[in-house]
């Protein structure tokens, strides 16, 4: 899994270094290093007016901030683990 986490102007102004670190830390606590490779990405073109666009392979999602993290986290990331490996 490929995860690109926006750094462009507009999303870094609406925390994309959080998001990066927040990104990070849940990757180690959930033991995906080998599934996931996380990287930053100018703008992807989807901005919005709140939160930080990430792309999890070829699925683009806009809005994401510190309080949604979580969540987007367990949808988009750890439960299409949890299908790729069943």
């Amino acid at each position: 899994m490929i995860i690109q986490v926006c750094i462009g102007s507009s999303c870094h102004l609406k925390g994309s270094h959080d998001i990066v670190e927040l990104m990070q830390s849940a990757i180690e606590e959930h033991h995906l290093q080998e599934d996931v490779t996380l990287c930053g990405s100018f703008c992807i073109g989807k901005c919005n007016r709140i939160g930080v666009t990430i792309q999890v392979d070829d699925e683009i999602h806009v809005g994401v901030t510190k309080e949604t993290f979580k969540d987007f986290f367990a949808e988009h990331v750890l439960q299409r683990i949890n299908n790729e490996r069943n």
